[in-house]
């Protein structure tokens, strides 16, 4: 999966939960992730290993309404 700062992802064990990728850690096989959309308080980012990540949902823009 190629990832990128910006793109939407979702995460194993939470359906239905879209989270932005603010950065991604090669080294430690990490990513810093926080859910989208960002509520108008912000949102707080934390890490997550990438082998947790669920699918790919595209980068650069909101992804699509269900």
């Amino acid at each position: 999966m190629d990832l990128q700062p910006g793109s939407f992802v979702r995460l194993e064990g939470r359906q239905g939960d879209v989270y932005q990728v603010v950065s991604v850690d090669d080294y430690a096989d990490s990513c810093w992730v926080r859910r989208w959309p960002l509520p108008h308080q912000g949102s707080p980012v934390f890490s997550v290993p990438l082998h947790a990540l669920g699918e790919a949902l595209g980068g650069g823009g909101a992804p699509a309404a269900a």
